[in-house]
C-alpha cells in the first residue's frame, strides 16, 4: 500500500508556456487540520529528498509537532514522485520532460492547498535547501496568503557561483557516454557515481573534512564516504529526474513570472511574511551574504546564522544537534 496521495492537476500551463501534460503532485499529511484551517504548515521536498526524508523534521518533541499543526509535504517536481521524466506521459518521457520552474511547482501547490484542502492561510513555509527556496517562492507569490516563512540554506534567487557549482556536477553526470543526451537505455551508471563524489566535496565544508567529522556519520575515512556518496546516487536517482530538478534549481528567482517581471527587489519587498533567514556560515554554495542582502528587503526579517562544519549538509536531520535546537525555537516563535 502507498503512504502518500496524489493530486491530479491535469494539464498544466507553464511559465514557458509549455503544457505538462496529466500533471501530478504526490504529497503527505502530518497531523490534523483544525477548525479554523489556522495550523497549516507546508514543507516542500529538498534537491535529493522525498516526503519521507522530510519526516526527519517532524516529530511529537519537534517544533513541527504533528499533534499541533498540519503538515503537508509536498514533493517537488522532477523528484520521481511527482512529475518527473521518469513518470510523464510518454511524449515527456525522459530527455523530452519540459523545464520547470519554481514559479511552477507553487503555482500548482497552490492549487493543491487551496482546492483539495480549502485553505486560505498558510501558518509557516520551511524547508531546506531548495525546499527553502520554495518558501521565498510561496511568500512572493502569494503574500497575503502566507504568515510566515523560514528558509534554512537557501536562498531567494541563485548566485552565479552557486549556478557554477551545479554546472559542475552536471558536467560530471552527462560526460558518461551511456547518458546519450538524455536518451539512455539503461541508467548512466558512471556518471550518476561522478555527480556525487564531485557533490561531496559541496555538501559539507573544509572543516567538516579538515576535522574528520566523516567518522561522526560512520565513515572510517573519506574514501568511504566519496564511495556511499557515489554509490547513493547511482542506486537511488535516475540521471533525467536529477537534471529536471537542477534546471528548476538554475532557474530560482523569485521575481519571475507576471507579478514581478523579474524586478528581484520588488519581489523581495513584497513578502509580508514574518521571516527567519537561517544560513550555515560555513555552506559552501548557499551563503550567508546573499540572506544579509535579501534581510535589506524583506521587511519583517532577522538573520540568524548558525555555525557548523557540516555546511549545507547542518541541515540533513542528525547531523547536528546544535542546529536541530536552533531551527525549533526559530519555528516555535514564528508559529507562536
Amino acid at each position: 500500500m502507498q503512504n502518500f496521495e496524489k493530486f491530479k492537476l491535469g494539464n498544466i500551463k507553464l511559465l514557458s508556456g509549455k503544457i505538462l501534460k496529466s500533471a501530478q503532485l504526490v504529497y503527505k499529511t502530518y497531523g490534523s487540520l483544525n477548525k479554523k484551517k489556522s495550523n497549516v504548515v507546508i514543507l516542500p521536498t529538498f534537491y535529493t529528498g522525498t516526503h519521507v526524508r522530510n519526516e526527519g523534521f517532524i516529530g511529537k518533541k519537534r517544533a513541527l509537532n504533528p499533534n499541533k499543526y498540519f503538515i503537508i509535504s509536498i514533493n517537488m517536481f522532477g523528484n520521481g514522485l511527482s512529475s518527473s521524466p521518469t513518470n510523464a506521459e510518454k511524449t515527456q518521457k525522459g530527455s523530452k520532460f519540459p523545464i520547470l520552474t519554481l514559479w511552477d511547482n507553487i503555482y500548482c501547490q497552490h492549487k493543491l492547498i487551496t482546492e483539495k484542502f480549502k485553505i486560505k492561510k498558510i501558518a509557516l513555509v520551511t524547508g531546506w535547501s531548495m525546499a527553502g527556496c520554495q518558501s521565498y517562492q510561496w511568500a512572493a507569490q502569494y503574500p497575503s496568503m502566507v504568515k510566515a516563512i523560514l528558509p534554512f540554506c537557501a536562498s531567494s534567487k541563485i548566485s552565479i557561483h552557486n549556478h557554477v557549482f551545479l554546472e559542475g556536477v552536471k558536467a560530471a553526470l552527462t560526460a558518461d557516454k551511456k547518458f546519450n543526451k538524455g536518451n539512455y537505455k539503461t541508467q548512466p551508471i558512471e556518471g550518476l557515481k561522478a555527480f556525487g563524489k564531485v557533490y561531496a566535496g559541496w555538501a559539507f565544508s573544509q572543516d567538516f573534512y579538515r576535522e574528520q567529522l566523516y567518522k561522526k556519520l560512520g565513515y572510517k575515512n573519506s574514501e568511504e564516504l566519496l564511495k556511499d556518496w557515489a554509490d547513493d546516487h547511482a542506486k537511488n536517482w535516475d540521471a533525467n529526474n536529477l537534471l529536471s530538478k537542477l534546471r528548476t534549481w538554475q532557474l530560482n528567482n523569485i521575481s519571475k513570472g507576471p507579478l514581478y517581471k523579474e524586478n528581484y527587489i520588488k519581489a523581495l519587498k513584497s513578502i509580508r511574511a514574518k521571516t527567519i533567514l537561517m544560513p550555515c556560515n560555513q555552506d559552501l554554495y548557499f551563503r550567508t551574504e546573499d540572506n544579509k542582502f535579501e534581510k535589506n528587503f524583506i521587511s519583517r526579517s532577522s538573520l540568524r546564522p548558525v555555525n557548523s562544519a557540516f555546511g549545507h549538509c547542518v541541515a540533513n536531520p542528525g547531523n547536528d544537534k546544535n542546529f536541530e535546537k536552533q531551527l525549533d525555537k526559530n519555528i516555535k516563535e514564528l508559529l507562536n
